[in-house]
């Protein structure tokens, strides 16, 4: 068996962890656990990209005594649309912006102004979002930090670059920007020349699998690692890992990446840019081998993480018990809704919009856990439904992957509100799909099939059979539409 190190950062916390792949073997266990903390200064939100570096690093040594010092590779993987800028000795100009700060507010109207939005659409396949790194950029045209800039990495790329001094932009992630054409697979140049975007600013595109160069001396001396220990490209958008790792023997499938965000919807051989695509909202964004994920961008468990933390942190365990309890949508909230992007008051915030919307107001906190719950379901049983009918691609079974499959009770309303099997598993699916694709570049598996299939038999899963008519769903739906 040989060890890959999958580096996994979240919004909320980062992680390493070790991969060991045989030929018909698959092992993960986590070496490190860091926090990911943003932090906001006068100038607006900030990712603290130093301290995930430094926690970057204390995985690596981590992972290096679990296995000997010896590991066969490192694959980063990460969020999407956010970046950091370097100057042209390659120092870093600043902390990277947060997606969630405020700049891009309003920014959007500028671009439409110059590039209608169903143009942008049609070319670049991307759903609107405030935080799309298009209209960051858009937003920072101005500033003295992009104006001295050579060089833009996004935030898994930055980081490989400081381990290895080598850089390059990774296709999957790239694809988020808006400035990737989806069907040629390469930069949007008409777009980018029309908004006065440079896109030289931007290394050389690498394919999920490619080389990304080799662990410095320096990171080889602080880690204890044995040298020497490769780099490799992944799927470096946490979700292209994580729908890499749907462990899928069905051909016909829709899958939902579950955790801060719920990422909803089908993988394709081409994307859909349509008008009527457009209107509902979903996004084309690329896969590994060829593939497209067309998907819709849901809020997530970001609306019951923050209401966590506005409870002071409370077991999560008894607020699902309670849940459980209330009755079943009693009142919803669209999660798709970007009124619920930015922190704070979340409880608050969805009392107010089930007050604004005449329903009753969900009171106690098992209440607003059961109308959160309800809301994720509901919202993806529109994403499901809807992806199948604008793609023209039946499903017969949903593939749940990530933290949300620890939530029983989310994975049940999810099977109920789609009329659908739900299989949930594998949960720590982005690194099971960084580890895989290491491997892969190492010989050690076949294609994206053959990925799966070893997931399939070596990860466990819970099925969860659909209860009930959807009826109450179908009705719950347009009641939200009708607000």
């Amino acid at each position: 068996m040989k060890a890959y190190a999958a580096v996994d950062l979240g919004a909320s916390s980062g992680r390493v962890m070790v991969g060991r792949v045989g030929p018909d073997s698959l092992e993960l266990a986590e070496a490190h656990r860091f926090p990911n903390r943003p932090v906001r200064t006068p100038d607006g939100l900030r990712w603290d990209i130093l301290a995930l570096y430094a926690g970057v690093l204390d995985g690596l040594r981590a992972a290096g005594a679990d296995t000997g010092g010896r590991v066969d590779s490192v694959g980063i993987d990460s969020w999407a649309v956010d970046y950091g800028l370097l100057d042209a000795d390659g120092a870093l100009l600043g902390n990277p912006v947060h997606y969630r700060d405020a700049r891009t507010e309003g920014v959007a109207a500028k671009v439409w102004a110059t590039v209608p939005a169903g143009e942008l659409y049609a070319a670049t396949g991307l759903q609107y979002a405030p935080f799309n790194t298009l209209y960051q950029l858009t937003a920072a045209r101005d500033s003295a930090q992009l104006a001295h800039a050579k060089r833009l990495l996004l935030i898994p790329d930055l980081l490989s670059y400081w381990l290895t001094g080598e850089q390059g932009t990774e296709l999957t992630n790239a694809s988020t920007t808006q400035l990737v054409d989806p069907r040629t697979r390469d930069w949007s140049y008409d777009i980018a020349s029309r908004l006065g975007i440079d896109l030289g600013m931007f290394a050389p595109l690498r394919q999920p699998g490619d080389p990304a160069g080799a662990l410095r001396a320096e990171v080889l001396e602080e880690t204890g690692l044995r040298g020497p220990v490769a780099v490799t490209a992944v799927g470096s958008h946490d979700t292209a890992s994580a729908v890499a790792a749907v462990p899928a023997v069905e051909e016909r499938f829709a899958y939902i990446c579950t955790g801060t965000w719920s990422l909803a919807g089908l993988e394709l051989d081409t994307p859909v840019l349509s008008e009527a695509s457009r209107a509902a909202n979903f996004t084309n964004e690329l896969g590994l081998d060829g593939t497209v994920r067309y998907l819709r961008n849901i809020m997530g468990l970001w609306l019951l993480q923050e209401c966590v933390r506005a409870w002071g942190e409370p077991e999560l365990g008894e607020l699902l018990r309670g849940a459980a309890r209330v009755p079943a949508l009693r009142s919803v909230v669209d999660a798709g809704d970007a009124a619920f992007l930015a922190p704070g008051r979340m409880p608050e915030r969805i009392a107010d919009a089930c007050r604004g919307s005449g329903q009753p107001v969900p009171e106690s906190r098992a209440e607003i856990t059961r109308c959160i719950l309800d809301s994720l379901a509901l919202a993806h049983r529109r994403a499901v439904n809807e992806a199948q009918g604008l793609a023209d691609h039946p499903v017969d079974v949903v593939h749940i992957v990530g933290g949300g499959t620890r939530n029983a009770l989310l994975c049940q309303l999810t099977a109920d509100a789609c009329g659908l099997p739900v299989v949930a598993g594998p949960t720590e699916a982005a690194a099971l799909g960084n580890v895989l694709v290491q491997a892969r570049a190492h010989g050690l598996v076949g294609d994206l099939a053959g990925m799966r299939g070893l997931l399939a038999r070596t990860q466990p899963s819970t099925r969860y059979e659909p209860q009930g008519d959807t009826a109450r769903w179908r009705a719950a739906e347009a009641r939200l539409a009708a607000r």
